[in-house]
């Protein structure tokens, strides 16, 4: 049961926290903040809140500073919207995590770009070759295997037999 209702006080905690970020605080330095997750011990006496923040590590220190700078003002709106005997200390950590995933995404789109373009320029060169017939032997052919047929036809391996052929070898 103490589980449970952990779960839905750091809940209740993460929307607090996420609409005065986004709706009631009016500090500059706070920007493309996300609240990822509030974790809450048993004892309901601190939250741990993880965000997420959109930019270079300079724009990313900024806006933890001017959070830990709001950390009050936040913490205030939690005690008027939870009902807790005691109002969870807020504590700020930066999540990375999505910045990793976005960084992982381009590398592997950037990966599958280059996989493409190796496999057109060796499809195109082998495409151009195997279409062209020269009655030459290719690679895997040898100088026996390439006849000529009655109309004066380069073809290449052994003439196909008939069905009557068959049935009569077997």
């Amino acid at each position: 049961m103490g589980n449970r209702r952990t779960a839905k006080v750091a809940e209740a905690i993460r929307e607090i926290v996420s609409s005065t970020i986004l709706f009631e605080l009016r500090d500059p330095r706070v920007k493309n903040v996300t609240v990822l997750s509030v974790e809450v011990p048993t004892d309901l006496r601190t939250a741990k809140v993880f965000v997420s923040v959109m930019g270079d590590q300079a724009e990313q220190r900024l806006s933890m500073n001017g959070l830990n700078g709001a950390r009050g003002f936040i913490q205030s709106k939690v005690a008027d919207r939870v009902n807790l005997r005691f109002t969870p200390i807020l504590s700020f950590e930066l999540d990375d995590g999505v910045k990793k995933s976005v960084e992982a995404s381009r590398i592997l789109r950037e990966l599958a770009e280059e996989r493409a373009m190796l496999k057109a320029e060796s499809g195109s060169e082998t495409d151009g070759a195997d279409a062209l017939d020269d009655g030459e032997p290719g690679p895997h052919e040898s100088l026996e295997s390439i006849a000529t047929d009655s109309d004066g036809m380069t073809t290449h391996g052994d003439p196909p037999e008939s069905v009557a052929d068959r049935i009569d070898d077997g």
